[in-house]
């Protein structure tokens, strides 16, 4: 069992780096208090201006927002979870290549960038 608590008073916030050599290099990420565990599953509206307006408390002509609220599930869990069969389902569902194939580019990527530090590095 996890010492790790669900506390439902602790509130995820999703925070940016603006230095482009910061530790996330611009992905965002969520502090997680020492005692809490990260999210499973994020719930984040999608806001959007409609072009619209309406007349506010004031007389004064106020953006309409639409709302549409989206669901973020963490992969980590999917993967540990389903048969590899059915995870490769739902990456290809979100656009994304089948594990194995998408480890195996992974792993050029590694070999070119290896390569390159090698090449740069050594003495001529």
């Amino acid at each position: 069992m996890s010492n790790i608590s669900e506390n439902k008073n602790w509130i995820p916030e999703i925070m940016y780096e603006d230095a482009e050599e910061g530790l996330s290099s611009k992905i965002p990420f969520i502090m997680v208090p020492k005692d809490e565990a990260m999210p499973k599953l994020l719930y984040i509206f999608e806001s959007r201006e409609t072009g619209e307006f309406e007349l506010g408390p004031h007389g004064d002509e106020l953006p309409i927002i639409e709302m549409e609220l989206h669901q973020y599930a963490d992969m980590a869990i999917l993967k540990n979870r389903l048969p590899e069969y059915l995870y490769d389902t739902v990456r290809e569902c979100l656009g994304l290549k089948p594990l194995r194939e998408a480890a195996q580019g992974g792993k050029k990527i590694t070999e070119n960038i290896r390569k390159n530090i090698e090449e740069r590095t050594s003495p001529t």
